[in-house]
Formats: structure tokens, C-alpha cells, sequence
């Protein structure tokens, strides 16, 4: 068995860090590059009508419920009642929440008391968020949790 230098260790020493600061600088990388991490531009100018917002959509007393069956997103919105109703200007992000890389904005349709969308969507975990506007104009924003199985 040969002999363990000083030389060989510095060897050891300096492979070792070398490996680590790799993959640090991979997985700084593919962090930066899969999600922007940017919900705003600006969060103090947008923090700024918050609780005027919240409040408003607050006193629709709406709430949402969003399902994933056969590549079809439905989403159904109801009022305190437990009524459907009927919304402007619906907007929809479907995505990860840690990657931007499979964000998509599907066109949904009004069938019946439902809104749907064709999405094929793999599983796992997805992120719905919601905009849509009353009839009266409030602003209504919700981001809720897809569970794909299968």
C-alpha cells in the first residue's frame, strides 16, 4: 500500500471543494433559470391597495373550487348561497410552483355552471391562479392547489 503524502491530501482537500462549489454553482443555476421568483415588479406599490382589494372581494363571498379529471380543468365558482355565478375576464395560470417551465393559459369555456379547460397535465402537485371580475367590476384573485393523481 503506498504511502499517504502531504501532496495526496492537499489533492483530496482540493477535489473535494471543487465538487462542492459544483454543484452549488448547478443548483444556483437551475434555481435562477426554472422560476423568475418575481410575483410583482413592484411590492410596495402593490401592497399599496391590499386591503381595499381583499376587502372588496371579501364582501363577493365567492369561493372556488378547481378539479382535474380526463385532461379537463373545471372550475366552479359559487357565492355564499352556494349559487354558481357568473364571472368577467376570467384569466388562468396553470404551473408548478417552483418552475415557470410548464406555465400554461388555457381558454376556458362556460358549460352549464361550469367553466372548463383542455389541459393535459402530468402528475403531481399544480398551481391554479384565478383573476376574474364581478359583474360590478371587482377584481377576484385566488391561487389554489391541483392535485393530479395517476
Amino acid at each position: 500500500m503506498a504511502e499517504l503524502k502531504g501532496k495526496h491530501v492537499l489533492a483530496i482537500t482540493v477535489g473535494s471543494f471543487a465538487v462542492i462549489i459544483a454543484v452549488n454553482l448547478t443548483l444556483a443555476f437551475k434555481a435562477v433559470s426554472t422560476f423568475p421568483g418575481l410575483e410583482v415588479k413592484n411590492s410596495y406599490v402593490a401592497g399599496q391597495g391590499f386591503n381595499a382589494r381583499k376587502a372588496a372581494q371579501e364582501a363577493l363571498g365567492w369561493t372556488l373550487a378547481p378539479k382535474y379529471s380526463d385532461g379537463r380543468v373545471e372550475l366552479a365558482f359559487t357565492d355564499r348561497d352556494g349559487l354558481p355565478v357568473r364571472v368577467d375576464d376570467l384569466q388562468v395560470l396553470i404551473g408548478r410552483t417552483t418552475e415557470a417551465a410548464n406555465d400554461v393559459w388555457p381558454e376556458f369555456v362556460l358549460a352549464g355552471d361550469v367553466y372548463f379547460a383542455r389541459v393535459d397535465l402530468a402528475r403531481g402537485k399544480w398551481m391554479v391562479k384565478v383573476t376574474a371580475r364581478a359583474p360590478d367590476g371587482t377584481l377576484f384573485e385566488q391561487r389554489s392547489e391541483l392535485f393530479v393523481q395517476g
